[in-house]
């Protein structure tokens, strides 16, 4: 059941821990949101290091590493166990080498490496978790060469306080070894985490439960792209450079080849999106400033779908060095508008047609998107600039319009 506490209650259980984080050092992890790839939904338990392997060189040549897809992340799945010591090993038939020899073979394709753990005794998918390990955990993944860790939340108690409490030990422990590993709190958005868990170390923390590959599924456990999106309503104004709102993996390019993303209610089975859909989502994500990570077969992306994941002025949106979230400033007879602050005094809108079918838009410049300054304009999928006093089109249902607004010359 997903927990209603206020913001003041949240506040209440996490404001003594605010004072000492915002005296600590800065932290230049995560200044832009993290882009790479996660084994979760296309392959789960039958993640490997052959795998990881793989998709290290699939993604060190398909263009997605020099697209700024940096981390490859082992989901559930991977634990062996604890050995004598109570050291975590990986399952030794799926990895043989170990984790500190697949760490090296991904940072010699100039990639780094995440893995997974559970602030509960066992993780989602039953093995071994990290709860009261939490530093010999942490220095055993830098002592491999880890870079990254998802840090699940699983067999855990609903209440943020503990929540928050298991959180900052990870995230403590994490920052004691010394090595520079992104944190990312994944409890699924139940206990309001953008009120706290950059306090607890959290460089991104999910908003929403997992992210189904549907495009509105009308249910609020397995939720589909459109009830993620309206999920991130009114928290933008907390990620930012260092800590991001995480609304989960990008479904771009499983056309309903995952197990969990294609699992429904009832027992139904989505079937995937369309290409449109992908792209609309994609751009979302990239005006919302959200991490960019997906789960897809990298070695058999479609030219579609490799169109979307390399487009690099979406990307450009989403790692902008300005740091702002975009956010929606107009809802209305199911067209929605975002709009996003950019560095050099640039400005992205995305135009979005929440419709099942085709509709028109039109918008004042000055008065719906408050935007005044002489402006050049440039479609972004068109590859066309031009000057206008309004923004207007067609969008098919589902589709959108992405500009950029560039101060004119």
């Amino acid at each position: 059941m997903k927990l209603r506490l206020s913001l003041l209650a949240a506040f209440t259980a996490v404001g003594t821990f605010f004072s000492s984080a915002k005296a600590a050092p800065a932290d230049t992890l995560a200044l832009t949101p993290p882009m790479g790839w996660n084994s979760w939904n296309l392959f789960e338990d039958r993640v490997s290091e052959e795998l990881i392997k793989g998709v290290a060189d699939e993604m060190a040549a398909n263009g997605m590493r020099d697209a700024g897809y940096q981390y490859i992340i082992i989901d559930d799945f991977w634990v062996g166990g604890r050995d004598s010591r109570n050291q975590l090993f990986p399952d030794p038939k799926r990895f043989p080498n170990g984790i500190k020899h697949l760490a090296d073979y991904v940072h010699s394709k100039g990639l780094k490496l995440g893995i997974y753990s559970d602030a509960a005794q066992l993780t989602c998918g039953g093995v071994t978790g990290s709860l009261n390990f939490e530093e010999l955990d942490a220095q055993t993944f830098a002592n491999w060469g880890i870079d990254y860790l998802k840090y699940d939340y699983c067999g855990a108690p609903d209440d943020v306080t503990t929540a928050f409490t298991r959180y900052k030990k990870m995230g403590d422990a994490l920052k004691k070894t010394g090595r520079p590993i992104v944190y990312a709190i994944c409890e699924w958005g139940q206990r309001q985490p953008w009120l706290w868990a950059k306090a607890a170390g959290g460089h991104l923390w999910r908003t929403t439960f997992d992210s189904r590959d549907v495009w509105q599924s009308n249910d609020s456990w397995f939720m589909g792209i459109v009830e993620i999106l309206d999920l991130q309503e009114g928290i933008a104004r907390y990620g930012g450079p260092g800590g991001w709102n995480d609304p989960d993996l990008l479904m771009v390019g499983l056309y309903g080849k995952g197990k969990s993303s294609s699992a429904g209610p009832n027992g139904q089975k989505y079937k995937g999106c369309t290409d449109t859909e992908y792209r609309t989502s994609f751009a979302l994500w990239s005006i919302m400033s959200a991490p960019l990570i997906v789960n897809l077969d990298v070695a058999n992306m479609n030219k579609a779908t490799k169109d979307i994941l390399l487009n690099k002025e979406l990307i450009a949106i989403n790692q902008d060095k300005l740091g702002k979230t975009g956010e929606s400033i107009i809802k209305k007879d199911g067209l929605q508008v975002f709009r996003k602050e950019l560095s050099n005094g640039r400005v992205a809108i995305l135009v979005f047609n929440r419709n099942e079918k085709a509709t028109d838009f039109s918008y004042s410049i000055t008065k719906a998107l408050d935007l005044y300054a002489p402006y050049s304009i440039k479609d972004v999928f068109a590859g066309k600039e031009f000057k206008a006093k309004e923004l207007k089109g067609k969008l098919d249902a589902h589709d959108c319009k992405v500009y950029v607004f560039s101060k004119a010359k």
